[in-house]
């Protein structure tokens, strides 16, 4: 069934004056307006929209993209405030998303760019906006590995770095001194697991040293496995020399661009060399990590 505040791709079952009518299984059919109607579009096609609801609470889909979905966090603009009711922020659709007074961790000011955690309203239906991040967040303990990469989202400045949520789902922690340069609220990147104390508190890091190098690396390496059959006679068992004169690095950056293709899955071990990983999303370690 299509999700409300996702993107889905839904096929069309009729055409009418006021636009094109998806096919929302149970949640019935849903409009797609005639501004939004891709040219050409004929019955049985299908098309990716995102599902909403408009003014008056009829469900409504749209070939606009947000700048998040439900249950993502995004850096969003105040772009009115009314006193009495809330705030509406620009998300990337012509309907502003609503953040109720209730919603606001502290009061929103026109123009201020908030960090705000996206999710379907129970009682109403709708889609809403929130700063009040904490109950959002996964109340489990983090089960990220160390040097784990990780999408991360800036939520605020601390005396000892920056707070950050990780892959929408922890708190984490990013310290200046690991900084070349200030974040701004808001901003999206990705950055690796440094260390996860038995508090559960989770320390961070961005590729701004060693794993700077490392990733063009895998990259290049990836090219060299598809160019090849998918296979390459390199291990951490290589000789600098012939590593050198493969790919143009030292023996430790490669060994570390393995490591890092190994734990996601990217590449298995392969006697003295290296394989591509057919399925990535359900393959296991055959072998042990390169050291």
């Amino acid at each position: 069934m299509p999700a409300i505040g996702q993107r889905n791709s839904l096929r069309v079952v009729r055409e009418a004056p006021p636009g094109v009518y998806l096919d929302g299984d149970a949640l019935g059919e849903i409009l797609l307006p005639r501004r939004y109607v891709p040219p050409d579009t004929v019955r049985g096609d299908v098309i990716e929209v995102f599902v909403h609801r408009d003014s008056e609470d009829r469900l409504v889909a749209t070939t606009e993209i947000p700048r998040a979905c439900v249950g993502e966090f995004a850096a969003l603009k105040v772009v009115s405030v009314n006193p009495r009711v809330g705030a509406f922020l620009a998300w990337g659709l012509t309907k502003d998303l609503f953040l109720p007074m209730r919603e606001q961790a502290s009061r929103v000011a026109l123009g201020e760019t908030v960090l705000a955690y996206i999710f379907l309203d129970e009682k109403s239906g709708r889609i809403v906006a929130t700063t009040r991040l904490n109950r959002h967040l996964d109340r489990a303990a983090p089960t990220y590995r160390e040097g784990q990469r990780v999408k991360l989202v800036v939520s605020g400045e601390t005396p000892l770095g920056y707070k950050v949520v990780i892959e929408n789902a922890h708190w984490g922690l990013l310290y200046k001194s690991d900084l070349g340069s200030p974040l701004a609220i808001g901003q999206a990147l990705d950055g690796y697991v440094g260390a996860i104390r038995p508090d559960g508190k989770i320390d961070l890091r961005l590729d701004l040293a060693g794993y700077g190098r490392v990733a063009p690396l895998t990259s290049q390496i990836l090219q060299a496995l598809k160019s090849n059959g998918g296979h390459l006679g390199f291990s951490d068992h290589s000789t600098p020399a012939e590593i050198r004169a493969k790919f143009g690095t030292s023996k430790k950056a490669f060994k570390q661009a393995l490591g890092s293709l190994y734990r996601q899955r990217r590449i298995r071990l392969a006697g003295e060399g290296i394989e591509l990983e057919t399925d990535a999303a359900t393959a296991r370690p055959t072998s042990r990590p390169p050291r």
